[in-house]
Order: C-alpha cells, then structure tokens, then sequence
C-alpha cells in the first residue's frame, strides 16, 4: 500500500528534515521519498490536513491491558483502538491480568492476539509469580521470550531482596526492571495525597513520604549492583544517560522524587522515569468533587508537586509520559469515593490533555517524551524519519481543537470525557497502514 503524507511538519530530531515541511511518500510500510511536490497516481491514498505535524510513532510505556481475564473493562482489540486513536503505534502492557503474565504460555497469548492490530503490543512480564511478591519468575525465558522488561506492575516491589536479586539478574542480559514507588503500609486505606485537602474532605491520606522512601531505597540497592565504575559515567553533563537504563520508575508525583532522580542522573547513574500525564493536569484540590473517576494510585498531589514535575520535564529528568491507562467499568467506579477502584482510562488524551495545560515544553521537547525517549527505555530499534526508514508515524495537529465525547476505550473512567481539549491527533502509520482517528 502506497501512501502520501502532503506538506506535514515534521518533528523528529534525528531527521535531516526536523522543522521542514516536506511530502512523504510511504511505500510498503517503508519511507520511500522525502521531498516538494511528490506525484501520486490514483492508486496512492492522500493524507491531507490543516497544519499537519508529522512525528515517529508514539509510545506508551505503562498500560493496563485488562485482558485476559477482564475483558469486560478491556480487551486487547480495544486497548489497540484506544491506543491508535491517541496517536500511539506502540504500548507496552502491564503483566496484571487474570492469569498474571508470569510464564511463557501467557505472553504468547497477547503476542498471538497482538498479530495484525494497527498498534504493536509490547509485553512487561512479571518479576514474581502471579505479581505476589514471593517467589521469581523465569525471567530468563521470558526475555528470551520476547518481554520488552520486568516489573509487578501495580503491585510495586516490597522485598528489598527480591528487587536487589532481580537487579543482578538481569544484568547480564541488560534487562530492565520497572517498578512504581510505594511503601504500602504507609498507603493502607489511602484515598488521595495527604495534605490540608485530605484533612478538609476527610480522607484517609497518601502521605509523599511513602513514594519517596521506595524511591530512595531502589536508588540505593541500585547503588550497590554497579557501584563500580558508573560513578562517572555521565556525571556533571546531562540529566539524560546515553545507555538505557537498569531501573526505570513508572509515575512519580512529588517534588522529592524528581530531585532524588536527578540528583541520581547527574551522579551517571542508569534510572529513567515517567510521569503519568492526568498527574500534570489536576492536583489534590481536584478531588472536592469526589468525582471517582479522579481517584488515580499515585494521587493527585500539591499544586508545588505538580510545578515540579513540569520542571522535571522541562530539564530532562523526567523521560516520558504515559498514559497509566487503567480501565475499570461502571460497576468499579459509581460507588462512594472511599469504595471506588483507583484509575483512569487515558489513552485517547495523553497528547491533547498535555498540550492543553502546558506549562514548559516546546513541541520538540513534547515529542521527545512521546516518542523518543520511551524507545530508548526499552530498547526498542532507533528510527529516524527519514528515507529508507520504516514508516512508524504519528500524524496530528498541535492546534486544532477536539471534544473527548467518543472514547474507543471499553471503559470510560475519564476525568476528560466531554472536555473541549487543544492538540489533535489525525492518525498513524503503522505496520503499512493508515489508521485514521475515528
């Protein structure tokens, strides 16, 4: 299939063409011709709009799939559905499901569904069995299997051992553990971020102390696995590292963890982070209206917490933004806010909810969390736009101006839902094919 993008923008820094406006000729899932005025032949489909802006491919690098075992919230058709619709031509799924994916025979269960979706499915299997805690899985096969990284998802490690271990182990195969940061017994019970508006509202608090302990405890395990000789790798230049890293921490939310990675980026060492993009729109006082579809783990915290985290973008220290799509039905959400399950779909509105509230990153900078950066993280191939390449692509437009009213997501747990957003998405090019937003 031949396809002709016309006069797109486009943005990618590693392309010779980074802030030109050219045509691209898309042939067979390849960039076959950059350049002014390319003829196209009636079988040649145009894709053709207003300040078109063309990027790589996103990529989102912490989703809930729900499926299987919960494909009533979620399947892996819809999630794909969701994901094209905003902008993503790659996820990577979280291994909580029913079964837990912790063995081979599960991951090549999403691989086989994954095949022939317009999204492509990236799969982080579990570092213990059924995400418990207890006791390892065969990471080994499963990397050879095909798992882009290791983590228990939204079940974060508590076991110091059992982190430092999976750390060692995986470094012989430059394997990456992904964990989000929480001391669980200080968040028992925990509703939303502990502060004047938890006192206020009356709700058992999440205290940022809980996040920020974890956080320190994996820098310092962290320490102890390659202490030797990465003191200076990097040190005094960039927050960013050049080589990918051990330890990746999936949505930070307070001021103290973006200086604790920082600090620890400036000292060489090999962590990443991301931040999911709901947190950079709302903040505690949000939750006044004990809407549940506002109750996220981690919560909304201070609005200084949310200055932060822009700031933390801003400078590097922050690598990406995801999406924490979290999909949960009616079912799971219309209860008293204390009974509601924590979550929210955002898929469809990572791109437009960040552009509409922006706070400090230029367009370039925006893409670099979408696209590049979360590529690096999980090593996957470096792309470029450019001839010859394979055309992963994101197609959309930074001004034009949406309303969120027809979710492709199964669930539609979504603080956004009915908003009049900026920023949006026109399509991908993905495997050889368009996927127009419907």
């Amino acid at each position: 299939m031949q396809l002709l993008i016309r006069s797109a923008h486009i943005i990618d820094a590693a392309s010779p063409f980074d802030g030109q406006v050219r045509d691209i000729l898309v042939d067979n899932g390849l960039i076959r011709q950059i350049g002014d005025g390319i003829s196209a032949d009636a079988t040649v489909r145009v894709i053709e709009a207003d300040n078109l802006h063309v990027s790589l491919g996103w990529v989102d690098i912490r989703v809930s799939t729900q499926d299987p075992g919960y494909e009533h919230k979620e399947d892996l058709t819809s999630v794909c559905r969701a994901a094209a619709a905003g902008g993503f031509t790659d996820i990577a799924v979280l291994p909580n499901t029913e079964p837990v994916i912790d063995a081979k025979g599960i991951l090549g269960y999403v691989q086989r569904l994954a095949e022939g979706q317009p999204v492509s499915i990236h799969v982080i299997a579990a570092v213990t069995k059924k995400a418990a805690g207890e006791d390892f899985t065969e990471m080994l096969d499963l990397h050879n299997g095909g798992a882009v990284a290791f983590s228990d998802g939204n079940h974060p490690l508590q076991n110091p051992d059992l982190l430092l271990k999976t750390l060692q182990y995986l470094q012989p195969i430059n394997g990456l553990l992904m964990n989000r940061p929480e001391e669980m017994h200080l968040t028992k019970f925990g509703q939303m971020h502990e502060g004047i508006q938890s006192t206020l509202l009356g709700l058992k608090g999440i205290p940022a102390l809980a996040e920020e302990l974890m956080l320190e405890r994996d820098l310092r395990l962290l320490d102890y696995v390659t202490s030797e000789g990465q003191s200076d790798r990097n040190s005094g230049t960039s927050p960013i590292n050049t080589v990918p890293p051990a330890l990746h921490f999936s949505t930070i939310s307070t001021a103290r963890s973006v200086d604790l990675i920082r600090r620890a980026k400036a000292q060489g060492k090999p962590v990443s982070c991301d931040v999911a993009a709901h947190q950079l729109v709302f903040d505690d006082s949000a939750l006044a209206s004990f809407d549940t579809n506002l109750k996220v783990n981690p919560p909304f915290r201070s609005p200084d917490d949310v200055a932060a985290l822009w700031a933390g973008l801003a400078d590097g220290t922050i690598d990406a933004i995801v999406s924490d799509h979290t999909p949960q039905d009616a079912e799971s959400k219309n209860l008293e806010f204390d009974q509601a399950e924590f979550g929210v779909t955002g898929l469809e509105t990572v791109f437009a909810s960040t552009i509409t509230h922006n706070r400090a990153l230029s367009l370039s900078q925006l893409i670099d969390k979408l696209a590049t950066r979360p590529r690096h993280i999980l090593r996957l191939p470096v792309l470029s736009i450019a001839e010859g390449q394979p055309a992963s692509l994101t197609l959309f437009d930074p001004t034009g101006i949406w309303t969120y009213d027809r979710p492709q997501s199964k669930s539609k747990n979504s603080p956004f839902l009915g908003q009049t957003l900026t920023g949006r998405v026109i399509g991908t090019v993905h495997r050889g094919q368009f996927t127009p937003t419907v």
